[in-house]
C-alpha cells in the first residue's frame, strides 16, 4: 500500500498558500509546530483548517520562539533557565503549550509530537514528563493522541520499544501513544535498510500499530541536485532525480505518511504521481543501499 502525502510546514515560505495547494491536491494531513515560521505557523493554518473539517493536523511541543517563552514565563510555566535553553518538556510547560496550540489552530490537534527529545539532558525522563502531561490532555479530549518526532533519536537514544514502555508506565495499557516521525531519504537510508530486515523504527512502529510520518524525504530540497543520472536510472529508469529520490522514500516498508514541505502545486502533483506508483522491489532498494554505502 502506498503512503499518503501530507504537508510539512517546516520550510514553507507561504504556509497558507501551501495548505490551500495541499487540500486542492487531495492532501488530508498537515504537520506543523508552534515554533515554525517565527511562531506564526499554527495561526496561519487556522482558516484552512476551519474550512476543511476533515483535514487532520499534527503539531509538536518542546521548542519555542522568544515570544512564546515570554508568554510562558508570564504564565509561570517556564523558568528563566528553561527559557534560555530554547526547549522544555516539563509537565507544566507541555500542558500549557498543548492548550495554547489548540487555541492557535482553532482545532483539537489529532496528534501532538514530543519534538526532538533526544536534545534534552535526560531524554527518557523528558519523554516521560511530556507523555504524562499529554495523557491528561488526551483523556480530557483536548488532543487526539501523541507521539515523538525526532531527527536522530532512533540512532541510539531510544527505540520504539522504549517509547511504548514509557507510554505504558505513564498511561497504562490504554495509553494514547499514536505515532512516530523521523527522517527517511537517500541521505538517511538506515531506516530503509532496517525496515527491509524487519527491524528499526518503521518496522517496530508498524508492528505496534503506530502511525509513521516520514520527514525530509528530499533532505530539505537538497537531494535533487545530489542525485546523479546514473543513480536515478538505477532507481527508476526515466525518472527525474527528485522523482527517483522520493520513490525510494515512498517504498520504505512501514512508511505511512510522507511530509512534503512545498507550497507549489506542481511539486504536489509530481509527488502524487510518484506515490501512486507501486513500491520499488526490495532488490532495487538493496542495490541503492549498497551503491550509497548505507
Amino acid at each position: 500500500m502506498s503512503p499518503d502525502l501530507a504537508l510539512g510546514t517546516y520550510r514553507c515560505r507561504d504556509i497558507p498558500q501551501a495548505a490551500v495547494h495541499a487540500v486542492a491536491c487531495g492532501g488530508t494531513w498537515i504537520d506543523t509546530a508552534p515554533n515554525y515560521h517565527h511562531g506564526r505557523a499554527q495561526t496561519q493554518l487556522q482558516p484552512v483548517l476551519a474550512g476543511n473539517p476533515d483535514l487532520r493536523v499534527s503539531t509538536k511541543v518542546g521548542f519555542f520562539t522568544p515570544d512564546i517563552a515570554t508568554a510562558a514565563r508570564g504564565a509561570g510555566v517556564l523558568t528563566p533557565a528553561e527559557a534560555a535553553s530554547g526547549q522544555c518538556l516539563t509537565h507544566r510547560y507541555v500542558a500549557w503549550q498543548s492548550r495554547r496550540t489548540t487555541a492557535e489552530l482553532g482545532r483539537t490537534p489529532d496528534i501532538v509530537f514530543v519534538h526532538n527529545p533526544e536534545r534534552a539532558a535526560r531524554p527518557h525522563d523528558a519523554i516521560a514528563s511530556a507523555f504524562t502531561a499529554l495523557e491528561v490532555e488526551a483523556r480530557a479530549g483536548r488532543i487526539g493522541g501523541y507521539g515523538v518526532a525526532t531527527w536522530t533519536g532512533f540512532e541510539g537514544t531510544f527505540s520504539v520499544a522504549d517509547l511504548l514502555d514509557i507510554a505504558t508506565r505513564c498511561g497504562g495499557p490504554g495509553h494514547h501513544l499514536a505515532a512516530v516521525q523521523l527522517p527517511v531519504s537517500l541521505v538517511v537510508l538506515k531506516p530503509v535498510a532496517q525496515a527491509l530486515d524487519g527491524t528499526g523504527p518503521l518496522a517496530e512502529a508498524t508492528a505496534a500499530g503506530l502511525d509513521t510520518f516520514v520527514s525530509a524525504p528530499l533532505h530539505g530540497g537538497e537531494l535533487p541536485a545530489m542525485v546523479t543520472d546514473e543513480l536515478a536510472h538505477l532507481i527508476d529508469p526515466g525518472s527525474t532525480p527528485a522523482e527517483a529520490a522520493l520513490r525510494v522514500t515512498a517504498s520504505a516498508p512501514g512508511a505511512k505518511r510522507i511530509l512534503l514541505g512545498s507550497g507549489r502545486a506542481q511539486h504536489w502533483e509530481a509527488a502524487q504521481r510518484v506515490l501512486a506508483l507501486p513500491p520499488l522491489p526490495d532488490k532495487t532498494l538493496h542495490e541503492v543501499i549498497d551503491v550509497l554505502g548505507a
